[in-house]
């Protein structure tokens, strides 16, 4: 079959709210700092209305993989639920600003699109107040053919499962990937959400996910293992694709009986490692759409996640390709 696109992207969608505070306004608000915290939309509002001048951006993890992946030049499709309200059309016109094909129309009744206030102190630290509201709406009949269509690859974030329908749109999409002879790219999102869904992760790497992007303690609580060496013994024979960031140390990638290992680039100054995985995922996937080799691949992954951690916000801005060698 010939593909449309290459990536199709599934996942929470969330506006994320950039702000610059000082530690009165979170003594304020109660937020302990450098805390990430899942609010109600009461709450939502009140630090809304409290906050200064602000960035609003679409984001989310996946949301964010995808808009760097088309910011190095992919060609990408994304499927996520918002309102139709003022962050609605804010993520929306974002994404779409960005060559990415907006598969979901906004709703127009439910709860209000997500947003995550990032609240980022001078020394740099993030704390997080998020309200999930719209994306955890996301449906079984929001996956179709055609909000579908033929990708190469589509990338389910792992946070979808905790979603009220999330297994079954992730069932839905891994049928219409086989149907369709795309790939299925796997984000394990972080290791608490390993812990809440391993069983069925483990059903769907067995049997239906090509490739998995993580972290390593999130791989490690997957096969529940305690260390990187038992983690690649357990992974030796595995016949999927494993892309496995390691943070300082670099990467890991572990295809079938072949091992590569990807050292971290030096960084002089690290202003906020925030989107450090969503940026390696978007950069290794676009090699890998591209037909790169994996060593390659991983390369321009460590390239973009270095980019991200020496700035604030998590998206890869236009032309970090052409400064790749």
């Amino acid at each position: 079959m010939t593909h449309t696109t290459q990536l199709l992207g599934i996942s929470n969608a969330i506006v994320d709210i950039l702000a610059h505070v000082d530690d009165g306004f979170l003594a304020e608000i109660g937020a302990a700092p450098g805390s990430m915290t899942l609010i109600d939309e009461a709450r939502a509002r009140a630090i809304y209305a409290k906050m200064g001048p602000a960035t609003e951006m679409s984001g989310g993890s996946v949301a964010n993989t995808v808009a760097g992946f088309a910011n190095l030049g992919g060609d990408a499709a994304y499927i996520g639920h918002v309102r139709d309200d003022q962050l609605g059309e804010i993520f929306n016109h974002d994404m779409r600003s960005l060559g990415v094909d907006i598969r979901l129309e906004p709703a127009r009744e439910g709860a209000p699109t997500a947003r995550s206030h990032i609240l980022i102190t001078a020394d740099g630290q993030r704390t997080m107040q998020t309200y999930l509201g719209s994306c955890t709406e996301l449906a079984v009949a929001d996956v179709t053919e055609e909000t579908f269509g033929a990708p190469k690859a589509i990338l389910i974030e792992g946070y979808v499962y905790d979603i009220a329908e999330g297994p079954a749109l992730a069932a839905r999409a891994m049928a219409l990937a086989k149907q369709n002879g795309s790939a299925v790219a796997l984000s394990l999102s972080d290791a608490l959400c390993v812990e809440r869904h391993r069983d069925a992760f483990l059903a769907a790497v067995r049997e239906q996910v090509d490739i998995v992007i993580a972290d390593e303690d999130e791989v490690a609580a997957l096969f529940g293992t305690g260390d990187i060496d038992s983690t690649l013994a357990a992974l030796d024979g595995n016949d999927k694709l494993f892309a496995i960031t390691r943070s300082e140390k670099g990467s890991v990638i572990v295809h079938g009986g072949k091992r590569i290992e990807q050292p971290a680039d030096v960084v002089n100054k690290v202003v906020d490692t925030t989107g450090a995985g969503d940026a390696y995922c978007a950069g290794f996937l676009y090699g890998w759409a591209n037909g790169w080799p994996l060593r390659k691949s991983a390369r321009l992954g460590t390239h973009c996640a270095t980019a991200v951690i020496q700035q604030v916000g998590a998206r890869i801005e236009p032309g970090l390709l052409e400064r790749f060698a």
